[in-house]
């Protein structure tokens, strides 16, 4: 395993991190026990991850719940914990400044620690970016000189998004939907590096695309159903096209991750493991890395033939 620097006073952190949705019992993946989730964090340590993002709403706190066992008795100042504020475990969004500390404290009690190295906003309307406009960020700051955490941020989507907070908050961290079919968001990762905030990267395969098990054909009856016929097919045979970029041979997942980890600005991705099969093949990207020249290529594949497209995520 390697490590990068995530945040100011935080442990480095692992550069394939695990994230805990699919830990809770009502989180939209295949259900999974609480033993085979305690398992999988095991699993993670093992391989030498440090790096754990969760949030209130996954499995309705059950997330939490299970991430805080099977941490409980390892060296707390050797793992790096983000949770998020925004969506709460009853199912419904708050985003209230006033909420803030209640949203934290839940977090502490279901992870049973007395401190989160990040929280951030997750997914936050983009009124609630501009630290010129909101009290919430004065909130944050207290919460750091109180010790229940060490930096905060957001969890977004955009480049806009990215540079109006780092632009009027004093965030340091950003969780962002970084992959091969997404990558306008690398436009703030030089402003990132500037202000020293560690990036996190979300959804490394497109929300399986780039696992290469989906085609033209595929339906899905899950959240993946908001994607149309066109937008499947359309999908489909952009990744025909990455395929054919990165070599059939090669192994796609791991390039996908790999591709994420080839920007400096990047701390951990975080792909999705719904099993300790998933965690092993994902954490083999390390041994898989990228050529600078399959970058550069890639990059090119995306301004000239994906960007335009302006895909739904």
């Amino acid at each position: 395993m390697k490590y990068n620097k995530y945040i100011k006073d935080s442990s480095l952190v692992s550069e394939i991190g695990l994230g805990a949705w699919q830990l809770g019992n009502n989180s939209g993946w295949k259900s999974m026990s609480e033993k085979d989730a305690v398992k999988l964090v095991e699993k993670s340590l093992e391989y030498g991850i440090n790096f754990f993002d969760t949030a209130p709403n996954y499995g309705h706190g059950s997330g939490e719940e299970r991430l805080g066992k099977a941490l409980k008795g390892v060296d707390r100042s050797k793992i790096v914990i983000n949770t998020k504020f925004g969506h709460t475990d009853s199912g419904i969004t708050n985003y209230n400044s006033d909420y803030i500390r209640e949203s934290l404290e839940g977090s502490l009690k279901r992870l049973q620690v007395d401190y989160v190295d990040s929280l951030i906003i997750h997914s936050p309307p983009v009124e609630y970016l501009d630290g010129n406009k909101n009290d919430h960020y004065e909130i944050l700051e207290q919460l750091i000189e109180e010790g229940k955490i060490k930096a905060y941020g957001a969890s977004l989507d955009t480049y806009e998004d990215m540079k109006l907070l780092m632009n009027t908050t004093n965030a340091k961290v950003i969780e962002v939907f970084f992959n091969i079919l997404h990558q306008d968001t690398s436009r703030a990762f030089a402003m990132a590096i500037e202000k020293e905030v560690g990036i996190i990267v979300k959804i490394p395969l497109d929300s399986g695309w780039l696992s290469g098990k989906y085609t033209a054909k595929s339906t899905f009856h899950d959240i993946r159903n908001r994607w149309s016929r066109q937008d499947i097919q359309t999908r489909a045979h952009l990744v025909n096209s990455v395929k054919e970029i990165i070599q059939a041979k090669d192994n796609l997942v791991q390039k996908a991750i790999s591709f994420c980890l080839a920007y400096g600005a990047v701390s951990t991705v975080i792909p999705g493991n719904v099993n300790i099969a998933q965690l092993t093949s994902n954490v083999k990207s390390l041994n898989n890395p990228i050529s600078t020249e399959l970058v550069e290529k890639l990059e090119d594949f995306y301004l000239n033939e994906v960007r335009q497209l302006n895909l739904p995520w």
